[in-house]
C-alpha cells in the first residue's frame, strides 16, 4: 500500500480543523458587546480560507455554532444568526469565485428555515469546486453527530440493509455528517483554552492538535503558517513504532 504523503515526516497538514474560540473576550477586552467580536471573527475567516492553497491545506473545518451554544444570551443568540445569514450573502460568490466548496454540518432541524434555505443554495452554488473544501460546522455537536449516525445506522439494520456482524469500525463513519471528508490531521483551537468542547469526536482520534493564547479575531494566516511547520515536524506514528 503506498504511504500517505501526510503521515511523512516535513509533510503539512491536507485537512487543518479550527475551534475559533475568542471572540467575545477580544470584544470586551475593547469595550464594545460580544457580538462586534463574533464580527471581527467572520472577516478573519476569508484571511484563513485564501491562504488555505499556498499551505497546501485542502480542507479547512470551522466550528462556527455549537449545540450547547443556544444557552447564550437570546440576544447574542440571534445575533450570531443574523451574522451566519449575513456572511453567506455577503461571502457567497467570493467563496464560489476563488474555487472554494461549502458544506455545512451539524443538525439543521432548529435552525431557521431562511438560514438553511440559503446554506441549501451555497452548498449547490459551490459543490462543483475543488481548490479548498471548506466545511462549517452550525449546530453541530460531536455526541449528537454520533447519536444521529447510530439512528440511522440502526435503522438500515432494522430494515435488513446492514447486517449487525458487518459493523465494525469503518462503518460508523460512513453515517457522520463528515463521510465524505478525510479526518483531520491537525486541530487548532484559539483563545488559551485547553479542550476540545465536543467538536469531531470520532474524526480526530489521531489528530494532532495545538492549543494557543491568540484570540479567533487576533489569529492570521501567518500564526496558521507556523502551527502547519510545526505539525510537520511531528512524528506521526498512529500507535506503530519505527522498525
Amino acid at each position: 500500500m503506498p504511504k500517505d504523503p501526510h503521515t511523512e515526516p516535513g509533510a503539512g497538514p491536507r485537512h487543518v480543523a479550527i475551534i475559533m474560540d475568542g471572540n467575545g473576550r477580544w470584544a470586551q477586552a475593547r469595550g464594545r458587546p460580544r457580538l462586534f467580536g463574533h464580527h471581527a471573527g467572520a472577516r478573519r475567516v476569508r484571511e484563513v480560507v485564501e491562504a488555505c492553497p499556498r499551505l497546501g491545506i485542502k480542507y479547512l473545518t470551522i466550528f462556527a455554532f455549537s449545540t450547547e451554544n443556544w444557552k447564550r444570551t437570546q440576544v447574542e443568540v440571534a445575533g450570531l444568526m443574523s451574522l451566519f445569514r449575513r456572511y453567506i450573502t455577503k461571502e457567497a460568490h467570493a467563496l464560489h469565485a476563488e474555487g472554494v466548496r461549502v458544506r455545512f454540518i451539524g443538525d439543521r432541524v432548529r435552525l431557521d428555515r431562511k438560514l438553511v434555505e440559503m446554506m441549501d443554495q451555497l452548498e449547490a452554488l459551490t459543490r462543483g469546486n475543488d481548490r479548498v473544501h471548506l466545511t462549517i460546522a452550525l449546530n453541530y455537536g460531536g455526541r449528537d453527530e454520533v447519536a444521529r449516525a447510530t439512528k440511522r445506522l440502526a435503522r438500515d439494520v432494522a430494515e435488513g440493509r446492514l447486517c449487525p456482524h458487518d459493523v465494525d469500525e469503518e462503518t460508523l463513519p460512513r453515517y457522520l455528517d463528515t463521510h465524505v471528508l478525510p479526518d483531520p490531521d491537525l486541530v487548532i483551537r484559539t483563545s488559551g483554552e485547553a479542550r476540545i468542547s465536543n467538536f469531531l469526536l470520532w474524526q480526530s482520534a489521531y489528530s494532532e492538535y495545538e492549543f494557543i493564547d491568540t484570540l479567533w479575531p487576533d489569529f492570521t494566516a501567518a500564526e496558521l503558517e507556523r502551527l502547519c511547520l510545526s505539525f510537520g515536524a511531528r512524528d506521526r506514528r498512529f500507535g506503530a513504532v519505527k522498525a
